[in-house]
């Protein structure tokens, strides 16, 4: 079998018929042995529509869910029954639009282990949306980039139509939760090659969207979950955590010293720094970087000192540009305070903390198609 199309459904008898003749069609002048899975979790009469079409159509299966619902689950579950060497996913609601599938499988086929198409790179759009969906989808799509950094270089991280090698998906322990399995799949899959093509989201013909507050929190809970298991994204916020206890042993440690030892304010002021800066890399090297690297300490601790005060620099740096043009110097301090946090975590995650086996792995390249809208 060349090619499985799954498709998730959940109370669209209105679009079964339409969607599988349009699938045909789109097919029809292509050498392509190809199935469709649909992976029902209807409550109304859909899965007597899906039986009737399978009874007719030997290339339509079938199946049913009584006791699990989910999106994301459903497509996990049609990977496991689909036979094809090359998977495509998409929606029931031909918001995605079919004629896209050959272009999909002709990229899968030329080598390509991900096939995206993208409602952002040029030649796309995401018309088909509302401007309350499309804020929505802004937001979870940029939370998710900044929180997972296999996101990043992707455009439309969130769509829920897409193509992929077996072997991308194949041992990978998929465990979404809720409606974006695609996420799913580029963190946890095995692939060094992502292409997109733009497409046209189309407007619903008929049913209802089932998205919902509900979907919308377990979009946030599976991005956490997804942080959690990932040592690579979690050190980030790992970081971010740490250089705050920092702020609060500077505290403790320059009032101890005032207050109770009568140590001048300035000296105060630079031993606090000093432990507060050595409270920082001995959990960073425990915790946020602890299986990175073969470094000595008399190798990291000077490294991360030095990072650490142009950090320092850098905040002051930033505060005194902002307040130049009128910014209030607290404003200045929090964006100089942001930008050197980053700045010091690239670079400890770089220099001092070097783990070059782990950018191997994690380098993956995006080409993108541009100036066509494919629509119907």
């Amino acid at each position: 079998m060349d090619l499985s199309i799954i498709i998730p459904s959940f109370n669209e008898r209105d679009n079964i018929v339409p969607i599988v003749e349009r699938i045909h069609t789109a097919l029809r002048d292509e050498p392509i042995r190809y199935e469709i899975w649909f992976v029902d979790d209807s409550t109304d009469d859909t899965v007597d529509v899906l039986s009737e079409m399978e009874a007719v159509d030997k290339q339509v299966h079938v199946y049913h869910r009584d006791s699990e619902r989910g999106l994301a689950s459903a497509v996990v579950a049609g990977f496991a029954r689909a036979r094809g060497e090359y998977l495509i996913v998409m929606d029931a609601d031909l918001q995605h639009p079919p004629e896209l599938l050959p272009e999909i499988y002709r990229n899968l086929a030329a080598g390509s282990d991900i096939v995206i198409p993208s409602r952002f790179v040029s030649g796309g759009s995401d018309g088909g949306l509302g401007p309350l969906r499309k804020l929505v989808s802004w937001v979870a799509r940029v939370i998710g980039q900044l929180a997972l950094r296999r996101l990043r270089k992707i455009s439309d991280c969130t769509s829920g139509y897409f193509g992929v090698n077996r072997n991308v998906v194949d041992g990978a322990q998929l465990d979404p939760i809720g409606w974006k399995i695609l996420i799913e799949v580029l963190v946890k899959g095995r692939y060094k090659t992502v292409h997109e093509i733009p497409y046209e989201f189309l407007a619903r013909d008929a049913g209802e969207s089932k998205m919902s507050m509900r979907e919308q929190w377990n979009y946030f809970r599976h991005l956490f979950r997804l942080v959690s298991q990932s040592p690579a994204d979690r050190r980030f916020f790992l970081f971010c955590a740490i250089g705050a206890s920092g702020v609060v042993v500077n505290l403790v440690v320059l009032s101890i010293l005032k207050y109770a030892l009568r140590v001048p304010d300035t000296s105060a002021s630079i031993i606090a720094s000093l432990v507060a800066m050595l409270s920082n890399y001995i959990w960073n090297d425990q915790i946020t970087w602890r299986a990175s690297g073969q470094r000595k300490w008399n190798i990291k601790l000077p490294l991360f000192i030095g990072i650490s005060l142009v950090g320092i620099a850098l905040t002051t740096l930033v505060m005194d540009g902002f307040r130049a043009v009128g910014v209030a110097v607290p404003i200045g301090q929090v964006i100089g305070i942001l930008v050197s946090t980053v700045w010091s975590y690239m670079m400890n995650n770089r220099l001092t903390w070097k783990d070059t086996q782990e950018k191997v792995r994690e380098e993956v390249v995006v080409t993108r198609e541009e100036g066509r809208i494919r629509s119907v």
